[in-house]
């Protein structure tokens, strides 16, 4: 007669190999408001286009910034700054929307390099013209003559569009390190 009988197999524990070890090490790292695709990220890149945006229209508002370098070079940092901006704020209301993480390396790469870019030169070209406005007010004393509560105005706002621009750099450039 024929009875079927239990086969046992021994059952081997799976090997322990270094990709389980990697696998562990790859977490993900929570997404810290500020940087890309989050709601703290987009708040951040509106209040860089928002400050920018004053800076260059207070400034081009002025008749004679065109005769001073160091106003044309904030006029143009700052427009760099609104076009970077925009377009960073554009990409992050995507992400929101469509609910897409932005921690895509070549991303993150390419966020951090133009956040630098656009933080030091709002940076140099603010600093640049407070030195002038500095000059203009207080040295030569010609703010009768001059547009100098204009020229205070933009640079402040130029500085606080760079206040704006730090912390994605840096939340940028700390999110590229601990990879």
């Amino acid at each position: 007669m024929y009875v079927s009988r239990p086969l046992v197999h021994p059952v081997e524990a799976p090997p322990t190999t270094d990709v389980a070890a990697q696998n562990a090490l790859r977490v993900r790292m929570k997404d810290v408001q500020g940087m890309p695709g989050t709601p703290g990220g987009l708040a951040l890149r509106l209040c860089q286009l928002c400050f920018a945006a004053i800076s260059l229209s207070v400034m081009a508002s002025t008749s004679d910034f065109p005769t001073v370098t160091a106003f044309c070079y904030l006029v143009a940092a700052v427009s760099l700054q609104c076009v970077w901006s925009l377009s960073m704020a554009i990409v992050d209301l995507y992400a929101l929307l469509v609910g897409r993480s932005l921690r895509n390396c070549k991303a993150v790469c390419f966020f951090t390099i133009g956040d630098g870019i656009a933080s030091t030169l709002t940076f140099a070209a603010a600093c640049a013209s407070a030195g002038i406005t500095v000059l203009i007010a207080n040295d030569l004393n010609k703010c009768g003559f001059n547009h100098c509560k204009r020229f205070e105005t933009a640079t402040a706002m130029a500085f606080i569009s760079w206040f704006a621009v730090s912390p994605t750099f840096l939340l940028n450039f700390w999110s590229l390190a601990s990879r």
